[in-house]
């Protein structure tokens, strides 16, 4: 039997039926096709094609020809401007195709219709929703640069024009300006600033700070209108020095694009107070979420508001990891049973705010360590940046026999609840620890036990715990050290 997974809680990969999910794309294939995309590929010593993820030339040209390869859709952007990752914009695409033929609400028509928060000027997700799907989008923006080029395009694709609108959003540009000289950019549609708060329920108060910039939803949907779905990808960054940290690629992007007070956290939020307001005029409403912490302070707040539903999804595209999260105000079709049991088999944990020297690789290195101490083997893929850890019970126990708060949590003897006795099983616990890179000076650690595979109740909890100490202390010293000199004051 595989292991479960929360309830709302979806499957953590590459989506099936993205276009690249067994056929990533052929970099030598695309350059023999492609002379304007040949002088950007080199190959590796092992004759591997590759590109220079940290230049903006490369990267561009990369998404033109994938869109122009696989997808018949002309496209180009100004330099400077976000460039999206064709495989990774997929994923959400076909998860929110997944939402709309669940019968977790009510399907009410064969036509979909959504808007795209913040389109910019690449206009992706509408571009490949329509030519994939032949959907139709509204895609919303509030800057010259992001509304030209969305416009060109779309006109550039007559096959699917007919079905993109681009709708400019009305703000106060001096205020605009004025923030933005402030340092206070934000993605308006292309990762706004707004402008009245006075109708929009406060959920905020308790950030850091709050969103203030042009409207999102309200007073960009018009009386009247319906639609299936929203999405967005919000501003992962509070500052252009924060969005600047990752040495290892380069997307491009502007302030517009990539920044706005509070982050994701405060431009989320202000979606869910947006669609307190609009309530059923959407049935779905959806957002890529950066980091995983956001998560949970984003659920408190949509259960405060009485949704009716929320589901979650991670998407994962090569060494990059996002998630999504989505919520209903319409009642569903049937009785959603929440659960807060977490998969025993697979478990995370953040490294946030690492320093620029410390790279993916430096804490895969360090997992390594951390179990080679105890005595178990271990297989390092520097490629795919995890590493398989297998261990035998008594490595287990090695690893745990330091601290004795973490072996009472573990039930090794207790057979009433039905855990196997230590000293009655010989099975080898096979775990793989994988390290994904969120942001820059944002790491995720993730840990899975082979599948099909159990463990004894709270055994891989307290090994991660463990592990998770361990790599705070190294990478985080002075913040471990502070703590514990609070602890004994």
């Amino acid at each position: 039997m595989g292991k479960k997974r929360r309830r709302g809680e979806e499957k953590r990969s590459i989506h099936p039926r993205n276009k690249y999910s067994d056929n990533p794309p052929d970099f030598g294939l695309l350059a023999s096709l492609y002379p304007s995309f040949q002088s950007y590929v080199f190959y590796s010593r092992e004759g591997k094609p590759r590109i220079d993820w940290k230049d903006f030339n490369a990267t561009r040209e990369l998404t033109r020809v994938l869109l122009l390869h696989d997808h018949s859709l002309t496209w180009w952007i100004p330099d400077g401007q976000l460039c999206p990752t064709v495989p990774n914009r997929s994923n959400y695409i076909h998860w929110i195709e997944d939402l709309l033929s669940s019968d977790t609400i009510p399907r009410e028509k064969d036509v979909v219709k959504g808007v795209d928060i913040g389109t910019g000027a690449n206009c992706i997700y509408p571009l490949l929703g329509a030519s994939l799907l032949g959907w139709s989008f509204v895609g919303t923006d509030v800057t010259d640069v992001a509304l030209e080029w969305a416009e060109r395009n779309v006109k550039n694709n007559p096959q699917i024009s007919e079905l993109i609108e681009i709708r400019k959003v009305d703000f106060d540009e001096k205020l605009s300006d004025q923030n933005t000289k402030n340092g206070e950019s934000c993605m308006g549609m292309s990762r706004n600033t707004e402008l009245s708060t006075s109708s929009s329920v406060d959920l905020c108060s308790g950030e850091k700070k709050n969103y203030h910039g042009p409207p999102i939803l309200l007073g960009v949907v018009k009386a009247g209108e319906k639609f299936d779905f929203c999405m967005c990808n919000p501003p992962f960054f509070e500052t252009m020095e924060e969005s600047g940290l990752n040495p290892n690629t380069s997307c491009g992007g502007t302030p517009a694009e990539m920044v706005c007070p509070g982050g994701e956290q405060a431009f989320i939020c202000r979606i869910i107070q947006d669609s307190v307001q609009l309530k059923q005029s959407f049935r779905w409403y959806t957002s890529m979420v950066g980091k995983k912490s956001s998560l949970k302070s984003l659920i408190a707040k949509l259960r405060e508001v009485g949704v009716t539903v929320v589901k979650t999804t991670e998407f994962v595209q090569g060494q990059t990891c996002r998630w999504g999260i989505a919520w209903s105000f319409v009642p569903p079709t049937k009785k959603i049973i929440s659960s807060h049991l977490a998969s025993k088999n697979v478990l995370t944990f953040m490294l946030e705010g690492i320093q620029r020297q410390f790279s993916a690789f430096h804490v895969l290195q360090s997992v390594e360590s951390f179990f080679q101490a105890s005595g178990a083997s271990c297989k390092s893929n520097a490629a795919s940046f995890h590493v398989d850890i297998r261990a035998t019970m008594s490595h287990c126990k090695e690893i745990l026999k330091n601290n004795s708060s973490t072996l009472k949590e573990t039930e090794w003897d207790d057979e009433s609840s039905g855990s196997l006795c230590l000293s009655s099983t010989s099975d080898d616990l096979h775990i793989r620890v994988t390290v994904f890179e969120q942001i820059p000076g944002t790491l995720l650690v993730r840990g899975s036990l082979k599948p099909g595979e159990s463990s004894l109740p709270g055994l891989l909890s307290s090994i991660f715990q463990q592990l998770e100490d361990a790599l705070r202390k190294e990478f985080f010293p002075e913040k471990v050290s502070t703590h514990t000199s609070k602890n004994h004051a």
